[in-house]
Parts: C-alpha cells; structure tokens; sequence
C-alpha cells in the first residue's frame, strides 16, 4: 500500500480515535471496578487506612486516564486541520470536519462527557479519602 499524505493523515486520525474510545472504555470497566471496592469495603466496615487507599487510587485513576485522553485529543487535533485542507474540494455538505467546527452546541461532544466523569470521579475518590481520614 502506497502512503499517500490524504491516507496517512485518515490512517492516523483513525487509529487515534480508535484508542480514545478503548481507553474511555477501559477506564469505565477500571472505574466500575475501584468504585466496587469502595462500596465494599465500606460494607465491611474495614480499617479506615484501605478507604484512604481506594480513594486515592480511584482519584488516581481518574487523573491518568485524563491526561490519557487529553493527549488523545492532542494527537486528533492535529491531525484534523489536515483533513479539513483535504474537505476543501468536496462539496459544502461532504465537509464533515468543518460543519463539526460550525455546530452551535460545542458542549455536547465526547470531551465534555469524558471531562464530567473524570471529575465526578476524582471528587468520589476525594471523598472516599476525606472519609477513611475523618475514621481513622
């Protein structure tokens, strides 16, 4: 296969979005996961030092999996004003990119989804922290 600029700026584009979505996904089933163990540890009435722990690995990992995907957005951004040259020599309805950018509810898109989790996550893990802290 040729490597052409149009191919490889598609090909990268491609696989960049591909790796945000299976690393959101793989952030929810961890998520899932850390927040099961909190709730049980909380059940069990545990020393308040693993509600310490749990809480801060569960504000942790939303931390990481944010910078994750910060890059993520990083490495799609730069590829998208490639595309958007390319969207030049289609027709107005075919610019896929550029309507994107002209959309009036910039707010409902996946980084503001991501974002809300993340944060809604990191506060848990606080949280769950402050709380095994206050016990202890």
């Amino acid at each position: 296969m040729s490597l052409t600029h149009n191919t490889y700026l598609w090909e990268h584009w491609k696989f960049n979005a591909e790796q945000r979505l299976k690393a959101f996904n793989f952030y929810v089933a961890l998520s899932i996961f850390a927040n099961g163990m909190v709730f049980a540890a909380l059940e069990k009435a545990t020393h308040p030092a693993v509600l310490v722990l749990l809480g801060g690995f569960v504000s942790l990992l939303a931390l990481v999996f944010a910078v994750v995907d910060a890059r993520s957005r990083h490495l799609l951004h730069l590829t998208k004003q490639g595309l958007k040259q390319l969207e030049a020599g289609l027709p107005e309805h075919a610019r896929l990119f550029l309507l994107d950018d002209q959309r009036r509810w910039r707010w409902v898109r996946y980084t503001a989804a991501f974002n809300l989790l993340f944060v809604m996550q990191l506060l848990f893990g606080l949280g769950v922290t402050a709380y095994g802290i206050s016990r202890w």
